[in-house]
């Protein structure tokens, strides 16, 4: 009878664990058109806060989507991001975080 219990509280938990989105990279690439303006610009500095921009592509896939959901709760704080961030639906950021994952290098973003 454990074992029923146990096997009926883990498929339980399975399936109410909220799945990843999976994303689309050429969808990211249409929708991360606008990542360009600042992240795509070598040696591009911000002016408030002034720091240097990262590169973004071919960053990890996993990190993007957490920053960008991040931004989006207002858990991780910069006005521009937040103000992208908060327009994206978790399919939007999955497709972003695709692209930008599948890029070679951090160039190219």
């Amino acid at each position: 009878m454990p074992r029923f219990i146990f096997a009926v509280i883990a498929i339980a938990a399975l399936q109410a664990t909220p799945a990843m989105a999976e994303g689309d990279p050429e969808a990211g690439r249409i929708k991360a058109y606008t990542c360009k303006g600042c992240h795509g610009i070598p040696d591009y500095k911000n002016i408030y806060p002034t720091y240097s921009v990262p590169k973004i592509g071919g960053q990890n896939e996993a990190y993007i989507t957490a920053v960008l959901k991040a931004y989006r709760t207002g858990e991780r704080k910069h006005p521009t991001m937040q103000a992208q961030a908060e327009s994206m639906t978790d399919q939007d950021i999955a497709d972003i975080a695709a692209w930008l994952g599948s890029l070679d290098d951090k160039d190219d973003s």
